[in-house]
C-alpha cells in the first residue's frame, strides 16, 4: 500500500508535527507532502521520509512568512499529483486536506483544528495584522471559507483530535468526525516520587491565544517563581510584563525540558487549546496541571485529581486557582497522574487510528 502524508507546513516543530511523526512510525513507507519545509528544524523521524513541497516553498520569504501565502495554498494543494497513492492522510490545521485523490483511494483527514484564522479566531488575527493584511483578508476570507467547506466534502473520513474539535468540525464543515486523541510519548517520562516542586512552569509557543500573560500577571501578584520555556512573536511583549520572579528560558532540548518539568510544582496552562499535548506530558511526569477549563483541557485534566480547572481567563481567576492548588498540593499523587496520562499513549493512538483506516477502506468497498 502506497501512503502519502499531507501536512500543512514543516517550519516549527510543535504538537501537530509530533502527530505526523507518530504517523510516520505507523506508516514507514509513507511520502510526505507539505507547503513549506525547513529541514534544519525537522524531527528525527521525519528526516527518514521523502518530503515533497508545493510551489509555495519556492516563493520569496515563504520559510518564515508562509501564512501570508494562504490564498495561494488551495491552488498549490490541488496541483499535487497523488494518483499513485492508495491511502492519503491529511494533517489539517492549516490548509492540507484540499488535495485531489483517486476515486478508489482512501483519504482520511486527521484534524487538529479547522483553520482558526478562517473561523472562530479571525477577529484576533485581524486585530494583530497590519492594515494591508486586514484589507486583503476581509476580501479573501469569504472565498477561503467556501473552499474550506467544499474541500472538507472531498474527504472520505474525518478524525478529530478531541471532542472539542469534533464540535467545531460539525459547526463549520457540517461533517461528523470520530475522535482519536493525539499520541503522547508517555515512555519519555518517569513519574517523580513525591508531590511538590520549586517553581511553576509555562511551556509552548509564545503566541497570543496561549495567554501566557495571565500566568505572568498571576505569579507577579503572588510573588511565585515562574519559568517560561519556548519562543514566539509574543516574547518581547511578555518580557515587558514580567517581574523579577519570571524567567524566560527560550527553546530547550528535550532532556532539559523534562528535568524542569519534573521539578515543577505545577504546569500553568491558561490558553484554550484544541487538545493540548503539553498538559498530558506534565501529568505523565507526575506534575499537576492548572488549566483554563475550556477546550481540550476538559478532556485531559481531571479536576481535583490530576490538576485544577479555572473558569475565566483572567489573572484573578488563575491567581485564585494557584492558591487553591497550594492548599491541596500534597494530595496530588504522581503515580495517579502518570497512570491517567497512559490513556493518551502512542500505542493507544496507533490502535485507534489503524481502526479508523480499516473502517474507511471497508466503507469504500461497499
Amino acid at each position: 500500500m502506497r501512503v502519502a502524508l499531507v501536512h500543512y507546513w514543516l517550519s516549527v516543530m510543535g504538537g501537530g508535527e509530533k502527530v505526523l511523526e507518530a504517523l510516520c512510525r505507523l506508516y514507514p513507507q509513507a511520502d510526505i507532502y507539505t507547503h513549506v519545509l525547513r529541514r534544519d528544524n525537522l524531527l528525527p523521524e521525519l528526516r527518514r521520509h521523502a518530503i515533497r513541497t508545493t510551489f509555495i516553498n519556492a516563493l520569496p520569504g515563504s520559510a518564515r512568512h508562509y501564512q501570508k501565502y494562504l490564498p495561494l495554498m488551495p491552488l498549490a494543494l490541488e496541483q499535487l499529483d497523488l494518483t499513485g497513492y492508495d491511502l492519503v492522510i491529511s494533517s489539517e490545521s492549516g490548509p492540507a486536506k484540499g488535495v485531489i485523490t483517486r476515486p478508489d483511494a482512501l483519504h482520511i483527514c486527521y484534524c487538529h483544528s479547522p483553520m482558526r484564522y478562517l473561523w472562530d479566531n479571525w477577529p484576533v488575527y485581524q486585530e494583530n495584522a497590519g492594515r494591508f493584511t486586514r484589507l486583503c483578508s476581509r476580501v479573501l476570507l469569504p472565498r477561503l471559507r467556501q473552499w474550506d467547506v467544499l474541500s472538507a466534502m472531498r474527504v472520505d473520513r474525518i478524525v478529530a483530535n478531541s471532542r472539542h474539535v469534533a464540535r467545531r468540525i460539525r459547526k463549520y464543515w457540517r461533517r461528523e468526525a470520530q475522535v482519536v486523541h493525539p499520541p503522547v510519548d508517555t515512555q519519555a517520562y518517569a513519574p517523580r516520587e513525591r508531590a511538590g516542586g520549586e517553581h511553576y512552569l509555562c511551556f509552548g509557543r509564545l503566541t497570543h491565544y496561549k495567554r501566557v500573560d495571565l500566568a505572568i500577571e498571576a505569579c507577579n501578584r503572588l510573588g511565585r517563581t515562574l519559568l517560561i520555556i519556548g519562543d514566539g512573536e509574543e516574547r518581547q511583549r511578555l518580557e515587558a510584563l514580567a517581574g523579577p520572579n519570571v524567567r524566560f528560558l527560550g527553546r530547550l532540548e528535550d532532556d532539559a525540558v523534562r528535568e524542569l518539568l519534573r521539578r515543577s510544582r505545577a504546569l500553568l496552562f491558561p490558553g484554550e487549546e484544541d487538545f493540548g499535548i503539553i498538559p498530558v506530558e506534565a501529568m505523565s511526569a507526575g506534575v499537576p496541571v492548572i488549566a483554563y477549563g475550556r477546550g481540550g483541557a476538559r478532556e485531559t485534566v481531571q479536576d481535583g485529581i490530576t490538576g485544577l480547572l479555572f473558569d475565566e481567563q483572567s489573572p484573578e481567576c488563575l491567581q485564585a486557582a494557584i492558591l487553591r492548588f497550594e492548599e491541596q498540593e500534597a494530595a496530588f499523587s504522581p503515580a495517579v497522574l502518570h497512570a491517567h496520562a497512559e490513556n493518551f499513549s502512542e500505542d493507544r493512538f496507533a490502535q485507534a487510528f489503524t481502526a479508523e483506516v480499516e473502517q474507511g477502506f471497508a466503507a469504500l468497498d461497499r
